[in-house]
């Protein structure tokens, strides 16, 4: 947006303003004010994580918190604001964001100091210690056919925001809400996506609130729903992120190579439609179950080892998509655990990229607090092999450091040279050296 300082008819009262360089600045920071709303960086990087926690065996918080950090992972989603869960992640340094339950909305909606009371109960006491970057005003809400429900999302959002806002959190707390492909009327070819009539009602608004607050657009977006829908047509391969002839989009003569840049893509399109064309897609939950029902087609291991490995590939280049090559593609992994007691078919309990004991599920590159053969047993944080690695390695290293400190120093004390310096240089994690430069 362009602003003028002087947009006004009277010479006489442009040359004042010329005149005071203070007021004129004061006047140019009020209408910037009221003009723009603060713009909040809700994601580092391009890769998160979804933390669900439907299960009565996973590891305590705090030592989810080290097996995070340890996969080096800095984006965390939840599904609710669970207190104990804060405070785990308290002077952690992983951005995570909470959820307001779909069974709140609807007072929320109603009642502005309920989304108040909700914003200073689980948000703002754990700030700044916890950084809590996002809310997500419920899961999934519309393209289900719940018209009162998805009435109630709008204003749930509105008052969340207002209440962020009210605070002064605006500047630290990103608001949005993630969706279901069930929004769109169509997502093939990408260019061809919209959303569905009986979504725009409250779609429209919606998109008008995110746009105003400067919110992105959150969309779960699982190329293995789509393969399981209809095995024989679509190519397991395309799906993978792995070599295949891909797709054409006639209408905007773009290449596809996989299906998840096709996804985003079909979210970009219909957002342009609507009318919002500069919104940026992040992708809330994706993944690959290694395990299911005989229906589900494609639900193994090897195929959850691939996708995720290569996702994880795909995200680390930071590229954008086909239709927005500028803008780097950005998702939360679904998800950290398998979680034993969630409802539904067999791949709901197995999309885990670790298991309940903190070993990996499958090697894609990160580290388990549990080796992933170890047999089941009570899970206890101070006998991880991954902390006494660890603490080992780093008992070592420092040990070869001050030997070679301890040896170049009784040189220098024997011979007495002049002119020379002595550094310790620590190379990456994994290396340590001491050199004597001229």
């Amino acid at each position: 947006m362009e602003i003028s300082v002087f947009p006004l008819n009277s010479s006489k009262i442009a040359m004042a303003f010329i005149s005071s360089r203070f007021f004129a600045a004061l006047l140019l920071g009020c209408f910037i004010a009221v003009a723009s709303s603060p713009t909040v960086q809700g994601f580092t990087g391009t890769y998160g994580i979804n933390y669900g926690r439907v299960a009565d065996n996973l590891p305590p918080p705090e030592s989810v918190v080290t097996l995070l950090k340890a996969a080096k992972i800095k984006n965390v989603r939840i599904y609710d604001a669970e207190p104990t869960v804060l405070r785990a992640f308290s002077k952690s340094g992983i951005e995570i964001s909470v959820c307001v339950p779909n069974e709140r909305l609807k007072d929320m909606s109603a009642y502005e100091n309920l989304a108040m009371d909700w914003v200073k109960e689980n948000v703002q006491p754990f700030l700044p210690d916890t950084h809590i970057r996002g809310i997500s005003v419920g899961n999934e809400i519309l393209g289900h056919g719940d018209a009162e429900l998805s009435e109630a999302l709008v204003g749930a959002v509105r008052n969340i925001y207002n209440a962020v806002n009210m605070l002064h959190l605006a500047n630290l707390v990103q608001v949005s809400t993630p969706h279901s492909e069930g929004v769109f009327a169509n997502s093939f070819p990408p260019s061809a996506c919209v959303f569905k009539e009986d979504v725009m009602p409250y779609m429209k608004p919606l998109l008008q609130i995110l746009s105003d607050i400067g919110s992105p657009f959150y969309v779960n977006a699982y190329p293995f729903l789509a393969y399981i829908s209809d095995p024989d047509h679509i190519d397991v391969n395309y799906a993978l992120f792995q070599k295949n002839p891909g797709i054409y989009d006639a209408k905007t003569n773009l290449h596809y190579t996989n299906m998840f840049d096709a996804q985003v893509d079909a979210a970009y399109a219909a957002l342009e439609a609507a009318g919002f064309p500069k919104m940026e897609v992040i992708v809330s939950e994706t993944g690959w179950a290694s395990k299911g029902d005989q229906n589900e087609a494609g639900a193994t291991l090897k195929n959850a080892l691939i996708y995720n490995r290569n996702l994880r590939k795909r995200l680390a280049k930071k590229k954008g998509t086909p239709m927005r090559p500028n803008i780097a593609a950005k998702a939360y992994v679904f998800a950290l655990f398998n979680e034993n007691l969630k409802p539904g078919p067999t791949s709901e309990r197995n999309f885990g990229l670790f298991k309940a004991d903190g070993s990996i599920s499958y090697n894609i590159g990160f580290t388990g607090l549990r080796p992933s053969s170890a047999g089941p047993s009570k899970y206890n944080l101070k006998d991880s092999p991954l902390l006494q690695a660890l603490k080992f390695r780093r008992t070592i290293r420092w040990g070869t450091v001050w030997m070679f400190v301890v040896l170049v120093m009784a040189e220098h004390t024997r011979t007495r040279p002049t002119n020379r310096e002595m550094t310790i240089n620590a190379v990456g994690d994994d290396e340590n050296g001491i050199r004597l430069r001229e």
